[in-house]
């Protein structure tokens, strides 16, 4: 997946830049710095930039002026040395639309700098799911808020459950849909967007972006969440069905030499297990997602409620229902296996769990850590912190991460374009 490093970039023997540096090449990594809330002040602003207290005030000043953060006029501190004015994301600046395709429905919203969602809307699919018609309709979702909005719309970013290559972004073995293997993905959805009315403030062109939801969430929770100050963060989710994985390094998405790194659903932790949409048996993708819960409790979900959350509500019965408390351990065994795989090859300095494994965690933590510890290669000496995610709508808010991609990379080009 495509993005900026999380961490600003520092020049030749980190000299510190001075005013005639103030140019545009430091607004980038500044608004990141902002974004990701670790510049909430002038003076960590200067320290981060490693730049001059004129140059930091320069550069703030600068993206005050575009409208896409406020410098509050009160400083902050009261200690020893001159008081830091705070630095904040403004709560009136431009958007993206952020959008998610789930096995069993859609979700928008329209999302600001700093992490920050406005109310998702949550639509079930449409009768017919052929790629086009459904990025139409998620197209036209977002369109609606976009135009229901009186901030500026700045791009569109959809997260997809299932592979999306790079840098072409065509969807393979979109199992929940039956979509043809190397669906044009990210054209489709740039054509359904060139086509939809936006409303008259947004830009143009206006850039769309598609990427797998697993992946995004990882980048969601790194910048935002439970993954922050994490150097090698591994992320696993079970979803509506299914289960993803990601790894971001150095603030960075590790996606492989074609996007399609880190798919632990396909990891084998049962070879006499339950089949597999790949055709396998045992995978982590069905032996540890909402349907492998009731297959082990024995029970048959509400056809007429969502499975994901029927799934969680199972899952937080354990503690007082014992076959609910069997199956949850069942499957935490079985998650177990997989991640110790994980920790063995990767070498995470942290595990953030989300979905329906967040629940599983809280579930049986205690079980989880040492089924991990046991079948990892360095024991229980190395073991890896396993945390529960943090960001509510993680797929969405990662979405909304890649579309503002381009503004954190070129504030300025974007946003007066």
């Amino acid at each position: 997946m495509p993005g900026t490093p999380d961490e600003p970039r520092q020049g030749a023997a980190d000299a510190r830049r001075s005013a005639p540096d103030r140019g545009r090449t430091l607004l980038g990594p500044a608004l990141t710095l902002i974004h990701t809330g670790r510049a909430p002040t002038r003076s960590a602003l200067t320290s981060a930039l490693d730049v001059t207290r004129a140059t930091a005030g320069a550069v703030s000043g600068e993206l005050e002026a575009l409208g896409l953060i406020t410098v509050d006029s009160s400083p902050a501190g009261g200690g020893r040395g001159r008081p830091s004015h705070r630095l904040a994301i403004d709560p009136a600046g431009p958007v993206v639309i952020a959008a998610q395709i789930h096995a069993d429905g859609l979700s928008v919203a329209l999302a600001g700098l700093g992490g920050r969602l406005e109310p998702p809307v949550h639509l079930p699919l449409p009768a017919a799911t052929d790629p086009v018609r459904l990025l139409r309709a998620v197209t036209a979702a977002g369109a609606e808020l976009a135009r229901a909005s009186s901030r500026r719309c700045l791009g569109a970013a959809l997260a997809l459950p299932n592979p999306v290559t790079e840098p072409d972004g065509t969807a393979l073995a979109a199992l929940h849909f039956a979509w043809p293997s190397g669906t044009p993905v990210a054209d489709l959805f740039a054509e359904e967007i060139r086509k939809a009315d936006l409303g008259p403030d947004v830009r143009r062109p206006f850039p769309s972006a598609v990427a797998n939801d697993a992946n995004l969430a990882a980048l969601a929770e790194h910048r935002h969440g439970a993954g922050r100050g994490s150097r090698h963060l591994l992320l696993v989710t079970s979803g509506h069905r299914g289960v993803g994985g990601a790894l971001v390094i150095d603030g960075r998405l590790h996606t492989g030499s074609a996007g399609l790194a880190l798919e632990v659903g396909h990891l084998t932790v049962d070879p006499q297990g339950r089949p597999c949409q790949c055709g396998n048996r045992g995978c982590l993708n069905a032996e540890t997602d909402p349907d492998a819960l009731f297959a082990a409790v024995g029970r048959t979900p509400d056809p007429d409620r969502p499975l994901f959350d029927q799934a969680r509500e199972l899952a937080r019965s354990a503690v007082g229902d014992p076959e609910a408390r069997s199956a949850v351990e069942h499957i935490v065994d079985r998650l177990g296996l997989g991640l110790a795989g994980m920790v063995n090859i990767l070498n995470p300095d942290r595990i953030v769990l989300s979905g329906l494994h967040r629940d599983l965690l809280a579930a049986a933590p205690e079980r989880l850590a040492s089924v991990v510890a046991e079948r990892c290669l360095w024991g229980r000496s190395g073991r890896v912190p396993i945390v529960p995610a943090e960001v509510v709508h993680a797929g969405l808010v990662g979405a909304a991460e890649l579309a503002w991609e381009p503004c954190l990379h070129e504030p300025q080009a974007v946003v007066t374009a």
